[in-house]
């Protein structure tokens, strides 16, 4: 007390904190459980410690831990190189090319391990864009600090201290709320514009309000997304889909500008009261099974989210004379090569997408062995769950989906009977229309295109 008031009276500035000196929180400031740590991921900071290296709990997963919740991946941040971290465990793979990391593998569970990154990364290549190609120097943990995204996600955990090093104020972040780039957004979002993607996944995963700065630059500098490798966009879209709160993130994404591009038309598509509900009912649907702990299918979600531009070509191609299930995977042709360029949608969901889309018309056939048929197909329940979603967006009639209901529970009899009372559907028994010749080019786009169903 004494020598902070001969300060005040002397006039003696305070001394400026270094930016390189972290603020050190123990376990009553911090109050982590470290109950919810991984035990492989301890396992490897204290491999690394004993080895003479540091090593830290980083990232999103001290970020959760703060908030209280047990973290799905587990980062490590060290200042051993790859090579050394890969000579100290017996299942340890270098991977990666813009920034080489380590995957340490325990069974199924994969730890990260990065080293300590430089901020001098003039050298690095870099596109016409500013975006960072390759970056592997390495350097100093506060350096490290200063390269990640945001505040929140820049925070270091020592399991054997139970100690939290904080440089970027992210501690204070947390407790308000906040989601703030580190450095000048600008020239962060050129570096790697995946963070424009990754501001709105945490913000709408987390409620936390995007801090004024940090968003100001984001809707016009969306278009840099258009560089970025597809497969890094479709990983990012995975994360943000599969987040638990895919609903809010899609709508956080349309208020920022960063639809466009990613799935085409979709917002088009949310601003018709039929393609509306649909995509709302899939992806509440969604998010609840994820709160659940319950397996989601990434195949039966993009299925979803396109299913409404499948239905408009569809339709467009039976206008112009093609049969419904030709048609129907001309539509679906169409529809995965436009998405492919985009997100670069790997072959087994795209696989998965075709035969959910494929058995549509299938549940429409309730005569003669046609259900029995389609009861054996290996993705039957991924195609029934499509087929009630479609009824409760009164897309089609709901006494459809109550029959395929009845009939999956049903035993032989109870089945037998099921299709004997079964109305003829409309058109059934009609004969059938004069085919017209037809050319594999596909139909002319009209100005009708993106009008709901």
């Amino acid at each position: 007390m004494i020598k902070k008031l001969i300060k005040r009276i002397l006039g003696v500035k305070k001394k400026t904190e270094s930016p390189n000196q972290p603020a050190i929180l123990g376990p009553n400031d911090h109050g982590i459980n470290p109950q919810l740590l991984s035990p492989n991921a301890v396992r490897v900071t204290q491999t690394l410690q004993e080895a003479g290296f540091k090593a830290f709990v980083v990232g999103g997963a001290v970020r959760d831990l703060l908030l209280g919740v047990k973290p799905k991946d587990f980062d490590v941040a060290t200042n051993a190189t790859p090579e050394q971290v890969k000579r100290l465990f017996r299942r340890a793979f270098i991977i990666g090319r813009r920034f080489q990391i380590v995957h340490v593998m325990f069974g199924q569970e994969i730890i990260e391990v990065t080293t300590f990154r430089s901020t001098s990364a003039d050298n690095a290549p870099k596109d016409e864009h500013g975006r960072v190609l390759r970056d592997n120097t390495f350097g100093e943990q506060h350096e490290d600090a200063v390269r990640r995204d945001f505040t929140i996600n820049a925070m270091y955990y020592d399991p054997a201290t139970r100690q939290v090093f904080d440089y970027h104020q992210g501690i204070a972040d947390i407790r308000s709320k906040t989601l703030r780039i580190i450095g000048v957004p600008e020239a962060r979002y050129r570096e790697d514009p995946v963070r424009l993607l990754r501001v709105v996944r945490f913000a709408a995963k987390l409620g936390f309000t995007i801090d004024p700065q940090t968003r100001a630059p984001i809707q016009v500098m969306a278009p840099l997304i258009n560089n970025v490798p597809a497969a890094r966009v479709f990983d990012e879209m995975l994360k943000l889909l599969m987040s638990g709160q895919a609903l809010a993130c899609l709508q956080q994404l349309r208020t920022e500008g960063l639809h466009h591009g990613l799935l085409p038309l979709l917002d088009v598509v949310l601003e018709q009261p039929l393609g509306e509900k649909f995509v709302t009912l899939a992806l509440a649907g969604t998010d609840q099974r994820i709160r659940e702990g319950k397996p989601v299918s990434p195949g039966f979600l993009f299925a979803s989210l396109l299913w409404h531009q499948v239905l408009e070509k569809w339709t467009a191609y039976q206008a112009a004379g093609e049969y419904p299930i030709p048609a129907l995977h001309l539509a679906a042709d169409d529809v995965l090569n436009t998405q492919t360029e985009k997100l670069a949608l790997q072959r087994r969901i795209a696989s998965d997408m075709r035969d959910i889309w494929a058995m549509q018309p299938r549940f429409e056939r309730r005569v003669g062995k046609s259900p029995y048929k389609l009861l054996e197909h290996p993705r039957l329940r991924a195609g029934y769950d499509f087929l009630l979603l479609r009824c409760a967006s009164g897309e089609i009639d709901q006494e459809i989906g109550d029959w395929w209901t009845d009939f999956m529970a049903a035993d032989g009899p109870e089945r037998e009977a099921l299709l004997a009372r079964k109305p003829k559907a409309e058109g059934e028994g009609a004969p059938a229309r004069k085919r017209r010749r037809r050319s594999r080019s596909k139909p002319k786009e009209t100005p009708a295109e993106g009008s709901a169903q």
